[in-house]
């Protein structure tokens, strides 16, 4: 259960890894498994190399709203406080926007999503 301070955060790639979770909030995070409707996963080229080290990984998941009911992404709620959602923000670069999200479970949390610097960006590849 999440203490009263906590932030619901839907986590579905990268924030997942012990490792990372350990080197941005200084805690290993467990959550609950959910399901984001309406939304499709894809990758994106790290463009930082420091990050890409630093999270072990030359790409990162990204998800993309679609509105299609038939496209699912299924992650993690883990629970994070203020402080720690803040780490998370300064980690997430340009390539994510913070957006708060219903999930299957009729749960909200906030979710990243890619940014609409991405998808400008990806319109024009």
């Amino acid at each position: 259960m999440a203490a009263r301070d906590e932030l619901a955060v839907f986590s579905y790639g990268t924030l997942l890894n012990p490792d990372l979770q350990r080197s941005v909030f200084g805690r290993i995070v467990t959550g609950d498994d959910d399901v984001l409707v309406g939304y499709k996963l894809s990758y994106i080229e790290v463009p930082d190399r420091q990050i890409a080290e630093w999270s072990g990984q030359q790409q990162h998941p990204i998800i993309r709203p679609t509105g299609n009911p038939l496209d699912k992404v299924f992650g993690k709620v883990i629970h994070l406080t203020e402080q720690e959602l803040d780490s998370r923000d300064d980690f997430a670069l340009w390539m994510f926007s913070r957006t708060p999200v219903t999930l299957a479970s009729g749960r909200t949390a906030w979710a990243y999503v890619a940014s609409s610097i991405d998808e400008s960006r990806d319109a024009a590849d």
